[in-house]
């Protein structure tokens, strides 16, 4: 049945008796209708064929948000589309299976993230569960803007500015992955302004390591205080030590070998054992009363992770509630400076891939060159030189 259908005659339709939808279709555009359901909901169509022959049925719009002439234009103007070789609805269709910034998260978790660090993935898990999702997860990879992503970091840099930086940083990963996997042509992250950042360097004085190996002696979860402990003596990275095996060590050579799986520079590191760290692995090895491969294993399997509970308990018994963890990599390097080795046997030491990263403990070594140039001053003149006194309240 075709008639040329006006405002009036759509509203007048009724219902079907039988079946859920009848349909009417205008005598003006072929293939343009209107449907009724049998609780008398209005909605106009337009039924067209593709190119390939597939048969579409694209719904315009109700009654009558949408009037009818109007309507019958949208339906000629779709028609002119359809002519040219366009599928409207099948452009919705693929709209709607369009992947979002969550399946790509879903993505980057299971294909990029395993390779990470423990520490970084724990980390990357964090930023997209706490902050990106919450913002844009249901947005679609290809419709994500610049100002979502410039919004998104005004708003976390309100409450940790450093932390937003951290986060845009790995929304930019993702959204070069994306680009990579076909998922959309440019990165929105560019030319976002990220806060400003200073290098920490916070190191231990002499009376704050005394409260925190004291705090360590008193503390019930001995594992985490030796973690604490060693993390003092080698200077090494958290990651590197909890993930370390009882075969990394060879205590008769004082050799503790890194594989390149734990390093941040995906390398092998081979670094000597001082006799005090020779001397509590020893201990350790003896109170294990099973042996496991890990020198930290966690209760359910495996190494542990982290030792955030007891470290926030050091923390507030040591009196030093600004003390992260990888500072006492910091105060390692600090005691090498401050006794007079180079930059390149600290930088060996704590396995650095570039000089460039060493030189930010190039001011600790202000002391030795001071009481070497006072002790040449004596030779030279014949007269004493002043005795040079460090700092303690440096940091």
């Amino acid at each position: 049945m075709r008639i040329r259908l006006t405002d009036a005659i759509v509203r007048a339709l009724p219902a079907p008796a039988t079946g859920s939808e009848r349909i009417t279709y205008d005598s003006g555009v072929t293939g343009f209708g209107v449907r009724v359901t049998r609780a008398g909901a209005r909605s106009f169509l337009l039924n067209y064929r593709t190119r390939l022959g597939r048969e579409r049925r694209y719904t315009i719009g109700r009654f009558p948000e949408w009037r009818t002439s109007a309507a019958r234009a949208e339906a000629a103007q779709l028609k002119q589309a359809v002519s040219r070789g366009e599928d409207p609805l099948g452009e919705i269709q693929r709209g709607r299976a369009a992947p979002t910034v969550a399946d790509l998260c879903a993505r980057f978790e299971a294909d990029y993230l395993p390779r990470k660090r423990p520490s970084t993935q724990r980390s990357y898990r964090q930023q997209i569960s706490v902050d990106i999702l919450p913002a844009v997860g249901r947005v679609r990879v290809a419709e994500v803007t610049h100002a979502d992503v410039d919004a998104l970091h005004h708003r976390l840099s309100a409450r940790a500015p450093i932390q937003a930086n951290r986060t845009i940083a790995l929304a930019s990963r993702l959204f070069t992955l994306a680009i990579r996997w076909g998922w959309r042509t440019d990165n929105p992250c560019r030319g976002t302004e990220h806060n400003e950042e200073h290098k920490r360097r916070r190191y231990l004085t002499a009376a704050e390591l005394e409260r925190l190996l004291k705090a360590l002696d008193e503390l019930r979860d001995q594992g985490a205080a030796n973690v604490v402990r060693l993390l003092l003596l080698t200077g090494a990275r958290m990651g590197e030590l909890l993930a370390a095996r009882w075969d990394d060590v060879d205590l008769a050579a004082r050799v503790w070998t890194k594989p390149a799986s734990t390093t941040k520079q995906r390398a092998t590191h081979s670094v000597p054992l001082s006799e005090a760290a020779c001397r509590l692995l020893t201990r350790m090895r003896e109170q294990t009363l099973v042996k496991d491969e890990w020198l930290f294993p966690a209760r359910a399997g495996g190494h542990r992770q982290h030792i955030d509970k007891a470290w926030t308990k050091l923390r507030k018994a040591a009196d030093i509630p600004d003390v992260r963890l990888h500072d006492l990599r910091h105060t390692f390097a600090s005691v090498l400076a401050s006794a007079g080795l180079s930059l390149p046997v600290i930088g060996a030491l704590l396995g650095h891939a570039t000089p460039v990263t060493t030189h930010r403990y190039a001011h600790l070594f202000d002391d030795p060159l001071r009481a070497a140039t006072e002790r040449a001053s004596a030779i030279i003149t014949g007269e004493p030189g002043a005795d040079i006194v460090p700092l303690k309240g440096s940091r």
